[in-house]
């Protein structure tokens, strides 16, 4: 009885083949899609990134133009600034010619007679008189009258002496007072016989 032999080395070789075959096959795919899957996140990246830089270069225009708003807003406040300072110097400048008028006109009324002055100077609310009097009776006179006063107050004598002027002896006083800012409201005198008010 005879046996058969099978070859089987072609078939396996092929086998074989196929396998190799294969393997590139899905080594190709595998490189393939890995190259596909980083070819698709750089390109999502890149998206992300130029969308980013869109973003960054807006965000400085706005800034930008934010910062120019700011600058002229502050240019604005320091204008207003000047503004209410030059305000606020002419409305002292108008209350302090108001108040040299005051000053004035009641130092004419106050001015006892045998009183003349030499000089006035004035610092803010504060007022240095120098002058000449017959006798330093009359300057407590002018102190008495400063005290009354409705616009000057708070005399302040510094200095008395006698002095020779016209070969006539007199006093030389240097005396300090102060300028009312506002004169206190006087309460009208209440009429002769009148009955006072009663609460019912």
């Amino acid at each position: 009885m005879s046996t058969a032999r099978v070859n089987l080395l072609p078939h396996r070789a092929e086998k074989r083949k196929r396998a190799k075959t294969q393997f590139a096959v899905v080594c190709g795919m595998t490189f393939g899609l890995g190259l596909a899957i980083v070819l698709l996140m750089h390109l999502t990246f890149a998206e992300r990134i130029s969308e980013q830089e869109s973003r960054n270069t807006f965000l400085k225009s706005e800034i930008a133009k934010l910062d120019t708003e700011i600058a002229e807003i502050d240019k604005l406040k320091d204008e207003i600034r000047a503004l209410l300072a030059r305000k606020q110097v002419i409305e002292t400048l108008q209350a302090d010619r108001a108040q040299t008028v005051h000053l004035l006109d009641e130092l004419v009324k106050q001015m006892p007679e045998g009183v003349y002055l030499k000089s006035l100077t004035q610092k803010g609310s504060r007022i240095a008189l120098v002058g000449y009097a017959q006798s330093n009776a009359r300057v407590s006179t002018l102190m008495r009258n400063i005290e009354t006063s409705r616009w000057l107050g708070a005399p302040e004598l510094i200095e008395v002496k006698a002095a020779m002027v016209e070969k006539k002896r007199v006093s030389e006083f240097n005396l300090n007072l102060s300028l009312k800012r506002e004169a206190a409201p006087t309460a009208p005198a209440a009429k002769p016989g009148a009955a006072p008010a009663t609460k019912g």
